[in-house]
């Protein structure tokens, strides 16, 4: 794909939503970080249902650790593999007390010693809670990177390097959000939605269905 096409995709992404975001539900760099641990292999509606029950308790690493593992389950318990997750928030909350001043560091590695906190969890609360230009890797945007061929990759840590490389700048802090829920809502896994889709002229896919086609999306002059 050449970067006319990759800044007319982004352009079209950006005039639809002009200000994405996340649609997991948080106040706070903490709050986000715990909602991104539990999002894994979990939908964001189940985890606001627990957070949105859970932080106006607990929303604190003294407050989360005070419940201990049992006291946080009983919370997230209808969210997959909660007695890891709860393992892993509860321990983070005390590394975060004993090595950070109980404030989620604005560093990838630090974010990463974190338990529970991988390369895609830490992009997600470095690029959300802290508006760093990174570009955190789903099944959702791993999936649109490859099907459209805005940036294809064998592995999760291709596609990011590629979409940072080859993403203009003004567009790589909404990327994130903008290629996920595109993935979510309309490039989704089993039956993409070639026929709503506000990209599909633009789309290297082999196996699309003819869609709306937009106009004057290129760079400007």
């Amino acid at each position: 794909m050449n970067k006319q096409k990759r800044y007319a995709i982004y352009a079209r992404l950006r005039e639809l939503n002009p200000h994405p975001d996340t649609e997991l539900n948080f106040d706070s760099p903490f709050e986000l970080l715990v909602a991104v641990i539990l999002s894994a292999q979990a939908t964001d509606t189940s985890v606001n249902k627990a957070t949105d029950k859970l932080f106006p308790v607990a929303n604190t690493p003294e407050k989360i650790l005070a419940l201990g593992i049992p006291g946080l389950s009983q919370y997230i318990r209808t969210i997959g593999l909660f007695n890891s997750k709860a393992k892993n928030i509860i321990a983070s909350c005390q590394i975060l007390i004993d090595q950070h001043g109980s404030a989620v560091p604005r560093d990838r590695e630090a974010l990463e010693a974190l338990p529970g906190v991988g390369r895609k969890t830490a992009n997600v609360v470095l690029n959300t809670a802290f508006g760093e230009a990174t570009i955190a890797v789903d099944t959702h945007i791993f999936r649109v990177s490859n099907r459209t061929g805005i940036a294809p990759g064998k592995t999760p840590l291709e596609v990011e390097q590629s979409l940072l490389r080859v993403t203009p700048d003004e567009f790589k802090k909404n990327a994130h959000h903008w290629l996920l829920l595109h993935g979510r809502y309309v490039c989704k896994a089993r039956k993409p939605m070639c026929g709503e889709c506000p990209i599909v002229d633009l789309c290297e896919y082999p196996n699309k269905e003819p869609g709306p086609v937009a106009v004057n999306d290129g760079p400007p002059a």
